[in-house]
C-alpha cells in the first residue's frame, strides 16, 4: 500500500518545484537578455571572434586642369598590420618588432606594444611605397614569422608639387580632404570603402578562400577644373618675381579669369607650399625669415648675458613673446593663406572703374565735362589730397581716368550721391559674398546708411575707407569687361563618374551663373575704350602688351597701422584689367602686398608684372595680336645665312630682312657670321659680319644694363655682340629705364645671343 505523503515531504517538493521555476526564469531572464535585448551587441562579439573584418580604402577621384592635365592621383600602396593573436611566442614578438621597426622607420616599443595587444587587428604603418612593401615581404618569407599582413591603400599624389596648391588642398592619412577643393568636393572626390571579411575557426586560424566575403571599393568621382596648367604656371611665374623683385613682405597674389563664364583660368597666393609635403615649410623666403627669427633669438639670448651686439651697438629688440615653434606655426598659417578668397583690402584706384562705370550707366557724365584738380580737394571739413603732389589741372572725363586724379573722381562720386553709389555698390556683389567654390571666401565691410555722408561718399569714390576682397574685384571688374553681367566665379568645370566598363558620366556641370546685369552694354563699351587708354597712355602704361589692347587700371591703397606688419606706413599695390580691349576674354588682378623700397605703387610693381603675364598668356591663348606701324618694326625676324657671300650680297640679304649689320675686317668674303643663320632676333637687330680670317670667340659674358635707357643698353648689347629684345611701352620708351633683363647679368652666352630687356615709364604712373 503507497505511503501517503507527510506535509514535510510535500514541503520539499513544492520548495524543489519553486527552485526549479526560479532557475527556469533565470535561464530564460538570460536567454531573453542575451537573444532579444542585447542580440545585436553579443551578435557582434561572435561575428568578431569568428570573423576579421578589412577595410578595402577607395581611390580618390582624380583632380585635372581644364585639357585634361592631372594635378591630384590617387596611387596604389600598401598597409602593414599585424595580428597580434597569431604571434606564436615572446622571441617571435620582439624580432617582429625589431625588423619591422627598421624597416618602416616606426618605434621600436611602438611596435612592440602592439603585438602584446589580444586582438587580430594593429596598424603598424600606412601607404607605404613598393620599394619598402618588398622588404616588408622579404622579411616575411626569410624570417617565416606568421602575423604580418599587407593590405591595399591609396595615397594622393600631386604631381606639381606646389603648382595651384591653394586651389587643390590636401588630405590627411585617413584620405579625407582637409583643404581647397579636396575639401569642399570631398563627397564627390572620397568614393566609398569596400571590405574583406575573413571566417575563422574556433582555434582563430582563416579559413580558406570560399570562406570570405569581398565587398569592392566604389572609386570617388574625378573633377575637371578650369584652371589651365600653363595659365597657371606663368601666373606663379611672374607672381613669385614680383614677390622677390619688390621684397613683398606681406605676399603676392594673382588671378585671371574667364569674364564670360567666370571660370577661374589661373589664381595663386605666395608663399605657397608642396602639396606633397604639406606640413613643411618649403618656401625658401619663410625659410629665411624662421632661420632669421631663431638666429635672433640666440642672439638675444647671448645679449641678455653680454648686453649689446659686437659692434658695441643696442641689439634690434626680439618679440620675447613668441617662441621659434609658435613662429614657424604663423609662418605655416600664411603659406597656406590664399590671399585672394579670405583676406579683405581697400581697392584703392583700381576701384575707380566702377565709379566711373556708375557715372556712365547714371549719364551723370559727358566726355567734355572739365575737372579741376590743384592737387587737393575739400568736402566738408575735409581736405583729401590728390596722390599727385601739385595737382593734375584741368582735365576733362578721360584724362581724369587716364591721370586716376582722385579730386576729379571725387566731384564725380558727389554727382553720384550716397544712395545710388551704395545701389550700385551692392549690385557689383560687393557686399556679398561671390560664391567661389573655394575654401573660407571672407565677405567685404562697408559703411552703414548711417555713417556713410558726404565725406565717406568722397574717399569711397576712389576706393579708399571700405574693404572688399580680390575675388569680389575681378568679379566686379568682368563685369565692365563682358557687357555688364555679374557672373559667379568657379573653379570647377565638372564632375564625373567612370563606371567598372569604363563609360564616363557627367555627375555635375557648373555653368556661367550669370546672377543679373549691372550696366548696359554701352556702358561696358564705353568704359572698354577709357580704360584701354589708361594702359595706352596713362598711369597704366606699364601694363602695356605689344600687339594688344589691354585695358586696365592701377591702385596703391595704404594699410592701416594695426594691419601692417610693422605698425608703420605700407601699402598693397595692384593692378586690374581685362583684355582684348575691344573683344575683352579674360580679367587679370595682381596684387602685392607690402612691396618695400620707393617703388611700392601699383604703376611701378603690379602694373609691369601683370604686362609680364599677359605677355605669356594671350599668345597662348591663341588671341590674334594686332600691331601698329610701330611695332612691327620691332618684331622677331630670322637671320639670313651670309657666311660665304661678298659683303655687297650679305649686305643685300641682311637689309631685306630689316636688320642692320656691322662689318669687322673690311670689304671681301663673309667668312663667319654673328648670329648664325635662322637666329631669331628683334629688327632692332645687328648682324655682325667677319672678313678678317679670324674667328670670333663664341661666348659674351652679358653686360649689366638694368637702369640704363633703352637707347643706350641697345648701343651696348651692340658692342658686346648680342642683340637686345625690349618689353614695354613703345610710347614710352624714350624716356623708359630698364628694370629687368633676361639672361642675367654676368650669364656666359653664345654671341648674337638676344637679351630680353624690361623697360619701365616712371612718369605720372605712380598710382
Amino acid at each position: 500500500m503507497a505511503k501517503t505523503p507527510t506535509k514535510k515531504m510535500k514541503n520539499r517538493s513544492i520548495i524543489v518545484m519553486g527552485l526549479f521555476s526560479v532557475a527556469v526564469c533565470v535561464i530564460i531572464g538570460y536567454l531573453v537578455y542575451y537573444q532579444i535585448i542585447n542580440y545585436d551587441v553579443y551578435q557582434s562579439k561572435a561575428i568578431a571572434q569568428q570573423t576579421m573584418n578589412t577595410t578595402i580604402n577607395a581611390n580618390r577621384g582624380t583632380i585635372t586642369d581644364c585639357n585634361g592635365v592631372e594635378l591630384a592621383v590617387s596611387s596604389s600602396v600598401k598597409t602593414v598590420y599585424i595580428s597580434p593573436n597569431d604571434i606564436d611566442d615572446e622571441a617571435q614578438a620582439r624580432d617582429i618588432a625589431l625588423n619591422l621597426s627598421e624597416i618602416l622607420g616606426v618605434d621600436y616599443d611602438t611596435v612592440y606594444e602592439k603585438t602584446q595587444k589580444n586582438n587580430y587587428y594593429e596598424i603598424v604603418k600606412r601607404k607605404i611605397e613598393s620599394d619598402v612593401v618588398d622588404q616588408v615581404r622579404q622579411y616575411i618569407s626569410e624570417s617565416k614569422v606568421s602575423g604580418i599582413h599587407l593590405i591595399d591603400d591609396t595615397k594622393r599624389y600631386y604631381p606639381y608639387n606646389n603648382l595651384a596648391s591653394h586651389v587643390l588642398g590636401f588630405v590627411g592619412t585617413d584620405n579625407v580632404g582637409l583643404d581647397g577643393i579636396e575639401l569642399v568636393y570631398n563627397s564627390y572626390l572620397q568614393g566609398t570603402n569596400g571590405k574583406l571579411i575573413t571566417a575563422k575557426n574556433n582555434a582563430g586560424s582563416e579559413l580558406p578562400v570560399e570562406y570570405e566575403t569581398y565587398v569592392p571599393a566604389k572609386d570617388g568621382n574625378d573633377i575637371k577644373l578650369t584652371i589651365d596648367t600653363t595659365i597657371q604656371y606663368y601666373l606663379e611665374k611672374h607672381i613669385e618675381q614680383a614677390r622677390e623683385d619688390y621684397k613683398c613682405l606681406n605676399g603676392a597674389a594673382g588671378i585671371i579669369i574667364d569674364v564670360n563664364t567666370g571660370g577661374i583660368l589661373g589664381i595663386t597666393s605666395k608663399p605657397d607650399y608642396d602639396l606633397n609635403n604639406y606640413q613643411q615649410i618649403t618656401d625658401s623666403l619663410l625659410l629665411q625669415e624662421l632661420e632669421l627669427f631663431e638666429s635672433g633669438g640666440a642672439q638675444e639670448q647671448e645679449e641678455q648675458d653680454g648686453g649689446t651686439n659686437e659692434d658695441g651697438e643696442d641689439s634690434q629688440e626680439q618679440d620675447s613673446s613668441m617662441t621659434p615653434s609658435e613662429k614657424k606655426t604663423e609662418l605655416t598659417n600664411l603659406m597656406r593663406r590664399n590671399k585672394l578668397i579670405v583676406d579683405t583690402y581697400e581697392p584703392g584706384s583700381t576701384f575707380k572703374i566702377l565709379t566711373a562705370s556708375m557715372a556712365v550707366e547714371e549719364n551723370l557724365i559727358s566726355d567734355s565735362d572739365s575737372f579741376y584738380c590743384p592737387g587737393y580737394y575739400v568736402v566738408g571739413n575735409r581736405r583729401i589730397s590728390c596722390w599727385k603732389h601739385g595737382g593734375h589741372g584741368s582735365q576733362n572725363f578721360a584724362q581724369a581716368i587716364q591721370n586716376s586724379c582722385n579730386p576729379a573722381f571725387m566731384m564725380i562720386g558727389a554727382k553720384i550721391g550716397n544712395t545710388t553709389f551704395k545701389s550700385y555698390f551692392e549690385n557689383f556683389g560687393l557686399t556679398e559674398k561671390t560664391g567661389v567654390d573655394l575654401v573660407g571666401e571672407a565677405s567685404g565691410i562697408f559703411h552703414s546708411d548711417s555713417s556713410f555722408n558726404e565725406v565717406e561718399l568722397a574717399t569711397a569714390s576712389f576706393g579708399q575707407r571700405f574693404k572688399i576682397t580680390p575675388i569680389q574685384m575681378i568679379t566686379a571688374v568682368a563685369a565692365v569687361a563682358n557687357g555688364g553681367s555679374l557672373i559667379t566665379p568657379h573653379i570647377v568645370k565638372e564632375i564625373t563618374s567612370t563606371d567598372e566598363n569604363g563609360k564616363t558620366t557627367v555627375v555635375k556641370s557648373i555653368d556661367s551663373g550669370v546672377k543679373r546685369q549691372v550696366i548696359s552694354k554701352e556702358t561696358s563699351e564705353k568704359m572698354c575704350a577709357l580704360l584701354a587708354d589708361v594702359v595706352t597712355f596713362g598711369s597704366g602704361k606699364n601694363a602695356y602688351v605689344k600687339g594688344y589692347r589691354v585695358a586696365g587700371k592701377t591702385g596703391t591703397s595704404e594699410k592701416l597701422a594695426t594691419e601692417s606688419s610693422t605698425g608703420e606706413e605700407e601699402y598693397i599695390a595692384s593692378f586690374i584689367g581685362f583684355a582684348p580691349a575691344d573683344d575683352p576674354q579674360i580679367a587679370i588682378l595682381v596684387m602685392l602686398d607690402e612691396p618695400n623700397g620707393s617703388e611700392y605703387f601699383g604703376g611701378l610693381t603690379a602694373a609691369p608684372t601683370a604686362g609680364k603675364i599677359l605677355a605669356d598668356v594671350l599668345p597662348y591663348l591663341e588671341i590674334t595680336p594686332q600691331y601698329t606701324e610701330e611695332e612691327l618694326e620691332t618684331l622677331d625676324t630670322s637671320v639670313p645665312a651670309v657666311s660665304g657671300l661678298s659683303t655687297d650680297e650679305a649686305i643685300a640679304a641682311i637689309k631685306d630682312s630689316g636688320l642692320s649689320y656691322k662689318i669687322i675686317g673690311g670689304e671681301g668674303t663673309v667668312e663667319y657670321q654673328i648670329p648664325k643663320s635662322a637666329t631669331s632676333i628683334p629688327r632692332t637687330g645687328t648682324v655682325v659680319l667677319y672678313t678678317n680670317g679670324k674667328e670670333p670667340s663664341a661666348t659674351i659674358t652679358v653686360p649689366d644694363i638694368t637702369q640704363m635707357s633703352v637707347a643706350g643698353a641697345q648701343k651696348m648689347i651692340t658692342n658686346y655682340g648680342l642683340n637686345l629684345r625690349t618689353v614695354g611701352n613703345e610710347s614710352t620708351k624714350s624716356t623708359a629705364l630698364i628694370t629687368s633683363q633676361e639672361p642675367a647679368a654676368g650669364t656666359v652666352v653664345e654671341a648674337g645671343t638676344v637679351v630680353t630687356a624690361y623697360y619701365k615709364n616712371y612718369n605720372d604712373v605712380a598710382n
